[in-house]
């Protein structure tokens, strides 16, 4: 059971919409003008990251003036401070460690921040590639629906490695270069695509099996997450199915 898949599994099921609405925006928005800027310019047709972010965004319904927006700030046509991305490493309660990955406009601010609220969590820092090393980069498929054997079995041939189901929720891993045929399969099998794209894994977890410990660890991530410079936390934090089923 990944550790990665668990913990995203229980955020959808608890339900993502508590997130504010803009924060879900301007993270979409980042993205997608760091990919026009990095991935090959603002045409989605001849930028496969950019047609990815796009796609992503409108899973969340970001507006078109938004997303056309954010393409002729990465492309260049609009001026401003440019975007870029940063990772910071932790252990969390618990031991687990964490990925945090910002995107922003102000390396200092953004770790002045992070840094503050590790800290205030009653967690650890840790430098530079100390936890890094413990995950590998996958693609990563979040639907909502009902995955039968036969589309099971589909999504193995298409290079799934982990399946995993909560509630109604699918996550599915596979290698870095086959996340896009699990998505367009989930599509046709008609699930509701939530997430897709690059995601780091975990190759260790930590299993929290105490309820008042898990706790701990989600409220550190969540209030992470709060952040506006924060994109997305990974943990190899294996929360058993007991305890998820708690939270």
């Amino acid at each position: 059971m990944s550790g990665h898949s668990k913990w995203h599994s229980i955020k959808h099921k608890k339900g993502a919409a508590d997130a504010k609405r803009g924060k879900i925006f301007t993270r979409h928005a980042k993205l997608i003008e760091i990919a026009a800027r990095e991935g090959g310019g603002g045409d989605p047709s001849m930028n496969p990251r950019l047609a990815t972010a796009i796609e992503n965004a409108k899973i969340d319904n970001v507006p078109n003036a938004n997303i056309d927006r954010a393409i002729k700030k990465g492309s260049g046509d609009l001026k401003g401070e440019q975007t870029v991305a940063v990772t910071y490493e932790a252990y969390g309660p618990g031991g687990a460690a964490c990925i945090i990955e910002c995107l922003t406009d102000n390396k200092n601010r953004t770790l002045a921040n992070v840094r503050s609220t590790i800290e205030k969590r009653g967690s650890k820092w840790a430098e530079s590639g100390s936890v890094l090393f413990l995950f590998d980069r996958k693609g990563v498929v979040i639907a909502r629906g009902t995955v039968d054997e036969e589309t099971e079995l589909a999504l193995i041939d298409a290079g799934a490695e982990d399946i995993e189901t909560t509630g109604d929720v699918v996550s599915v891993t596979t290698s870095a270069k086959q996340w896009t045929h699990v998505r367009d399969l989930l599509k046709n099998a008609h699930l509701t695509i939530e997430e897709a794209g690059l995601k780091y894994v975990a190759k260790q977890e930590v299993s929290y099996s105490d309820l008042a410990l898990a706790q701990k660890l989600m409220k550190f991530i969540e209030t992470i997450e709060e952040d506006d410079d924060v994109s997305e936390v990974h943990t190899n934090a294996d929360i058993t199915e007991e305890v998820a089923s708690q939270l």
